[in-house]
């Protein structure tokens, strides 16, 4: 997988000072870099019955549509509050530069759906285990959460124990 870390920018100070961005929208806009993303994401995933993705805004969003449509299966938003206009679940976490907070739709997941959550990146793994709750809050199974890229020296793997996770990169 070195020919997608090398499409991707490295941007130093953002979007805090001492933070290393590690900005995938030069992949992205490969095409080929962009197939062999979503492929990769959706790979351990195929033949496993997956009824939705969930994308955490805002890259999970590009990379989630595009996975649930390789999966052939339906697409959730996950937002910033304010941003969904039914009736949502909301979930507040930290990030390593902060505070923030996630919204679903309180009926996006009903029914037990299997979920695969897919991401940009794992951090520290707020973000994440934000989205595992608000996918069972709002009635869906955890099956799985792809992440392009896991930042393995910020250990966000010790926030999701007994999780299915996968990453395609890892730095």
């Amino acid at each position: 997988m070195d020919h997608l870390k090398a499409k991707i920018r490295e941007i130093p100070d953002f979007p805090k000072k001492g933070i290393l961005f590690y900005d995938i929208t030069t992949l992205l806009c490969d095409g080929q870099g962009f197939q062999d993303t979503v492929d990769a994401l959706a790979a351990p995933y195929m033949g496993e019955d997956i009824d939705q993705v969930i994308g955490i805004e805002s890259r999970g969003f590009i990379l989630g549509a595009a996975v649930a449509n390789a999966l052939g299966c339906g697409f959730v938003p996950v937002r910033k509050p304010g941003k969904l206009p039914g009736a949502t679940h909301k979930e507040a976490y930290s990030l390593e530069y902060g505070e923030n907070a996630l919204e679903i739709h309180q009926d996006a997941c009903a029914s037990q759906k299997r979920i695969l959550i897919v991401d940009d990146v794992l951090a520290t793994g707020g973000t994440a285990k934000a989205t595992i709750d608000l996918a069972r809050k709002a009635g869906g199974k955890v099956i799985g959460i792809a992440f392009l890229i896991e930042l393995g020296f910020l250990n966000g793997r010790s926030k999701l124990p007994g999780e299915n996770v996968y990453s395609v990169l890892n730095y």
